[in-house]
């Protein structure tokens, strides 16, 4: 009789590893389905609790404008998509909209701004809603594009814990959908806030028209960074009209899920995000990434210019599954944890 997952298989170690061969992930993704979700849980039960997800929320705080030509998003000033330009919110709209999303149940809040790099005047400013934000008792999360070491360091004084800097897909796909900042640009900022003490949320997204060597390519390059990631978004794209990726074929919901899975896998210890597409994703698709290890969503109605399901579908979602929010002390210590974690390993690999 066969073993469900070969003993020679790397999916059977639960420790984080830096040094994941491109054709060991590849075998991950080869692996009968039912094999690889045995084998994603197994991983998941061994560093979090089983029936539990953390839930965030995402705001954006300025919208639009971008100079860049991401060619998924809406944001880009290169598309028209018909999203309107926003100049970045007052620090009391920011507070207003984290007391309404720590009552509803977030644990995090992940402050959005559509910048390149984000210029020295706002950088203050956002600044003072991180600190006024982590004053509510929240997690703080911010993506603003690229940062330096100096920009870096300013967000983790004002209390930063988290910073989102996707690296989207492989090194070897990202020129196609991307041109105007380089993969190494996406590796120097994680390693800005690495440097700096925060927390380093990083994923990508499928579904662009990229092989499924590119999504391995993608997992391995995060799990070999010299620090894992303590939170992995995995999004699913989401085609708005005006951009180049408007038209495409949609990724098999199987092999989404495969995705969640090695990466499950390959970041044992991180916080693996089912991010953006969820709007079009069945409670049934949804239910079986979180059996693949996804344990983390965002919660709310938007994600930046996008939609999201609403609050009521996600508690009845999780009520059904007999899954409970991640309580914000349990979020907190997860965060100490992981990082504890991710530490202990980095002697023997290397991971952001």
């Amino acid at each position: 009789m066969n073993s469900p997952v070969p003993p020679a298989s790397p999916a059977i170690g639960t420790q984080p590893r830096g040094d994941w061969s491109l054709a060991e992930a590849q075998a991950l993704f080869a692996l009968p389905f039912a094999d690889l979700i045995y084998a994603a849980q197994r991983v998941h039960r061994a560093w979090h609790a089983p029936n539990t997800v953390q839930m965030s929320t995402l705001l954006s705080i300025k919208t639009g404008a971008c100079p860049e030509d991401c060619a998924y998003c809406p944001q880009s000033v290169r598309y028209q998509t018909g999203v309107e330009p926003e100049a970045l919110m007052s620090l009391e709209e920011v507070l207003e909209r984290a007391r309404a999303a720590r009552a509803a149940g977030a644990t995090r809040f992940c402050m959005g701004a559509a910048y390149r790099a984000p210029k020295a005047k706002d950088l203050a400013r956002i600044a003072q809603m991180v600190s006024a934000v982590s004053a509510l008792g929240l997690q703080t999360c911010a993506t603003l594009g690229m940062l330096t070491p100096p920009q870096a360091h300013t967000l983790k004084q004002a209390g930063l814990d988290y910073y989102n800097h996707n690296l989207d897909s492989s090194e070897a796909f990202y020129g196609e959908i991307i041109s105007t900042r380089s993969y190494q640009d996406r590796l120097d900022t994680l390693a800005a806030v690495r440097e700096a003490g925060m927390h380093v949320c990083c994923g990508g997204i499928v579904g662009m028209g990229e092989s499924q060597r590119d999504r391995a390519e993608l997992l391995v390059t995060l799990a070999n960074l010299p620090q894992q990631p303590e939170s992995v978004p995995i999004n699913q794209l989401v085609r708005v009209p005006g951009t180049p990726l408007a038209q495409g074929q949609d990724i098999d919901p199987f092999d989404f899920i495969r995705t969640i899975a090695v990466a499950r896998i390959m970041i044992p210890c991180a916080q693996v995000r089912l991010s953006a597409g969820r709007t079009t994703m069945s409670d049934e698709l949804q239910a079986l990434a979180f059996l693949a290890g996804a344990n983390s969503i965002f919660y709310g109605e938007k994600l930046l210019t996008t939609g999201n399901p609403d609050v009521a579908r996600d508690r009845m979602l999780l009520e059904r599954l007999g899954m409970v929010p991640e309580a914000s002390d349990t979020a907190a210590g997860s965060a100490a944890g992981s990082a504890t974690a991710a530490d202990s390993g980095a002697v023997m690999h290397g991971a952001a």
